[in-house]
């Protein structure tokens, strides 16, 4: 079965984008979260990439 990308319904702050790629490689939600932080911070380009990443990556689907 291959692993698929998806934001997550539970735990997510704004969209779920962090916590879908936290899930995704198997490490904590809250390094995520930091580096995002510090892209948004340092560059400025980071909220952008969010706000793309949160458009593109579904949903984890309903069960």
């Amino acid at each position: 079965m291959s692993k698929k990308l998806y934001r997550v319904r539970d735990g997510k702050w704004i969209a779920g984008v962090c916590g879908g790629i936290a899930k995704y490689f198997n490490i904590d939600p809250k390094f995520v979260r930091l580096l995002c932080a510090a892209f948004i911070l340092a560059f400025g380009s980071g909220l952008l990439v969010y706000i793309v990443l949160a458009i593109f990556i579904p949903k984890v689907p309903k069960r």
